[in-house]
């Protein structure tokens, strides 16, 4: 059973069996149908797990998203998949997969972002000797120095890449389009990706990262791709897409980045949005401050 028809079941389910009412019923399929958007086609609901419903959390995070309203989000996903653990049968599913994750917390801040070091050690994970390792050493510099969305990397073009500039042409949410800098780094994986790897003409079509059949790759791939390079590179705790965009953000604001700068390569259509990131860097100044200062 895919995600589609689970959530048909699902509200059936809330309004004829339970009784709920209409309203409270187009508040799960709103909170059911942003979560749906984040995936190209319905995945099975076998294959979602916690790390994709937190990943989901997140980019609502990033939206600006109130804590009640994340947390009516992850109950709404909550009585979905206990919904669909009463009818195993049909819908083949036997764990939870926010069983584990809690509400968000009012003044939450936003994960952790993975260190200097964790980067580094992600960014020295591919093996460059092979064509797939180059693709993805290119990617992972490129969402680095970029702090592109996911779906963004993903659906970058041939032309949407300007080397010699050395930035790159994204178009975001809205349609909204912006120019990122790409850093000297990701400009030379990019480079080799493209010479080395890509071909200069396009192969079925003109997306940048393919996939080894030569088709565009997907935010799904991508995601598989990220988790086993974060296994090789030792880091322990789960990675993600969205936490190297955090990385992007704060390591620049520990560097001395302003924040209207960071909103416009972001693509941040409030800077209250960019805002939030200054907890994770306050963090960072209070812990120098308590190493070397004299009465820290």
């Amino acid at each position: 059973m895919n995600l589609d028809e689970a959530t048909r079941i699902f509200i059936d389910h809330v309004l004829l069996e339970r009784g709920l009412s209409k309203s409270t019923a187009q508040a799960y399929t709103l909170d059911l149908a942003d979560f749906r958007r984040g995936f190209e086609a319905p995945p099975a609901v076998t294959d979602l797990d916690a790390e994709t419903i937190r990943e989901w959390l997140s980019r609502r995070s990033e939206r600006g998203l109130s804590a009640r309203t994340q947390a009516r989000g992850l109950v709404t996903l909550r009585m979905f998949f206990r919904c669909l653990l009463d009818r195993t049968d049909q819908a083949g599913l036997v764990l939870d997969p926010t069983a584990k994750i809690d509400l968000p917390k009012i003044g939450r801040p936003l994960p952790d972002a993975p260190s200097l070091d964790e980067v580094e050690a992600l960014l020295a994970a591919p093996d460059v000797e092979t064509d797939r390792g180059v693709r993805d050493r290119a990617m992972l510099e490129v969402l680095y120095a970029t702090g592109l969305r996911v779906s963004e990397l993903v659906g970058m073009t041939l032309g949407s890449v300007h080397l010699e500039a050395g930035f790159v042409r994204v178009r975001g949410k809205g349609k909204k389009e912006r120019i990122v800098p790409l850093g000297d780094a990701a400009r030379a994986w990019v480079e080799r990706y493209l010479i080395d790897v890509r071909g200069p003409a396009p192969k079925v079509h003109d997306a940048l990262f393919i996939s080894r059949l030569g088709g565009p790759l997907t935010r799904q791939g991508f995601f598989k791709i990220l988790r086993a390079l974060a296994v090789a590179a030792g880091i322990r705790r789960p990675m993600s897409p969205h936490k190297l965009r955090h990385a992007f953000a704060t390591h620049l604001l520990e560097r001395g980045a302003d924040l209207r700068s960071l909103q416009l390569m972001l693509g941040h259509a409030d800077i209250g949005t960019t805002e939030i990131y200054t907890h994770l860097s306050r963090a960072w100044l209070e812990k120098i401050h308590a190493q070397h200062h004299p009465r820290g």
